[in-house]
């Protein structure tokens, strides 16, 4: 059986964001997003490091990685760095 282990439902979106980390940014595709992360699609994992900050909607949100795949990663949303 496959369940679902996500602390809050998530929607699928198609929104554009943007990867902040180091001085350094990428653009990505958000795919789907709740209150406590997302999944983003991006053309290369390649440097993206573990804790970043998100762009989206005019905000920035403190994210963690909790998992990667090819072009794609799920994200958690770090509230104790400062968004809620």
């Amino acid at each position: 059986m496959d369940e679902e282990h996500r602390s809050a439902n998530r929607h699928r979106v198609l929104k554009g964001g943007r990867v902040h980390f180091g001085g350094g940014a990428i653009d990505c595709t958000i795919r789907n997003i709740s209150e406590t992360g997302a999944a983003l699609d991006v053309a290369s994992q390649l440097g993206i490091p573990t804790e970043f900050m998100l762009a989206i909607d005019g905000e920035q949100r403190p994210c963690r990685v909790v998992w990667r795949k090819e072009k794609r990663i799920g994200v958690t949303f770090d509230k104790e760095n400062g968004w809620e």
